[in-house]
């Protein structure tokens, strides 16, 4: 086992957990990272929305992020954290090796993971051909024949929105999505073509998307494949220490909750960034929740800091110990004041001019 007792350990080293370990160890604080290796957006070619970072490829921006805080002086170790429990001086965490880590502190920046619908073809295209974020990917596709995979009661949002960056867009029910009396008219206003029936098949030729085919039915063209996943944040970890998630109010998928300023649990000491906690949040978005925590708890960590020197926890020469000998030697004045009451005896070098 590890003997350092790290003052946070940080699990998940995405946008999140990278950022939140830069400002920590900024802070002067130890810190360690504990990374599986298996980032959300590994399939993708590019990175987008990210200023001054736009299309570099996901793991070059994490590479450079691990290198950022190691400059710093924190840690960065391979490897995937399998439960936690909490101990008298904080958290240990354990790994699937059995290696084990302690800290102070524990934030969870693990992600999620997105569930596709199980249609042949569709999974190998996954980051390429099939895309889920307009914002993320709606450039990069502009002007080309888009399907919208229905799978959920997103669909429809999604087929309008993806209206934006094209004009031929066709919204595939897929025997799941069936939409209002207004989602009807939202579509027919918009031109967006709508096909019934259940998708059998992702087509594609030497590794590129040329359509999808229908169980019962014909083939269609498409150039590009919106899906909305289901989202599942990754939370096992946490609900080792007996949290759980919870049902996204949009109904895409499960989170972890956090509370209104952002990054504490339910659980004391426990924290979460990034995906797990915020299942809609873009890559930049997720860095910058990983500095807000990494803020927040070097806050927590120096309340609790301060509470020690308070009570003197920090042995025979504390704020506390201190304090006793001044009120012994110095009474009252100890706090810089004099009423003039033991100046004669101390000769004038003593008396204080208020």
């Amino acid at each position: 086992m590890d003997t350092t007792r790290y003052d946070v350990v940080i699990v998940g080293g995405g946008a999140a957990g990278l950022s939140a370990a830069t400002t920590l160890a900024r802070a002067l604080r130890s810190v360690l990272v504990i990374d599986s290796g298996t980032p959300r957006n590994g399939p993708a070619s590019g990175v987008h929305g990210y200023l001054s970072r736009d299309g570099m490829n996901p793991r070059e921006l994490l590479s450079i992020g691990r290198s950022e805080v190691r400059s710093y002086g924190g840690t960065v170790i391979d490897g995937e954290a399998v439960s936690a429990r909490r101990t008298p001086d904080g958290f240990e965490v354990i790994l699937g090796d059995a290696r084990r880590f302690s800290g102070r502190r524990l934030l969870v920046t693990t992600g999620l993971t997105d569930g596709l619908p199980p249609i042949d073809g569709l999974r190998e295209q996954w980051g390429k051909g099939v895309v889920h974020c307009p914002y993320c990917h709606g450039w990069e596709i502009r002007g080309q024949r888009i399907g919208v995979l229905g799978t959920g009661p997103l669909s429809v949002h999604q087929a309008l929105l993806f209206r934006q960056w094209s004009r031929d867009i066709t919204l595939f029910l897929n025997d799941t999505v069936e939409p209002t009396d207004d989602e009807w008219d939202k579509l027919a206003a918009r031109s967006l073509r709508v096909v019934d029936g259940a998708v059998a098949s992702v087509d594609a030729v030497d590794g590129v998307l040329t359509g999808l085919t229908l169980r019962q039915g014909p083939s269609f063209d498409v150039q590009a494949l919106a899906v909305g996943t289901r989202m599942e944040a990754r939370s096992a970890l946490l609900e080792s220490l007996g949290l759980s998630s919870q049902v996204h109010p949009s109904g895409a998928g499960r989170f972890i909750e956090t509370d209104a300023m952002g990054g504490a649990t339910a659980a004391r000491g426990v924290y979460a960034a990034g995906n797990v906690s915020n299942l809609m949040a873009q890559v930049i978005t997720a860095a910058a929740e990983g500095v807000m925590t990494g803020a927040r708890i070097n806050a927590d960590l120096i309340d609790e800091e301060t509470r020690w020197a308070v009570e003197g926890h920090f042995g025979p020469f504390s704020a506390a110990s201190e304090a006793a000998v001044s009120k012994i030697v110095l009474g009252h004045r100890r706090h810089g004041l004099d009423d003039g009451q033991n100046a004669a005896d101390m000769g004038p070098a003593a008396t204080v001019e208020r």
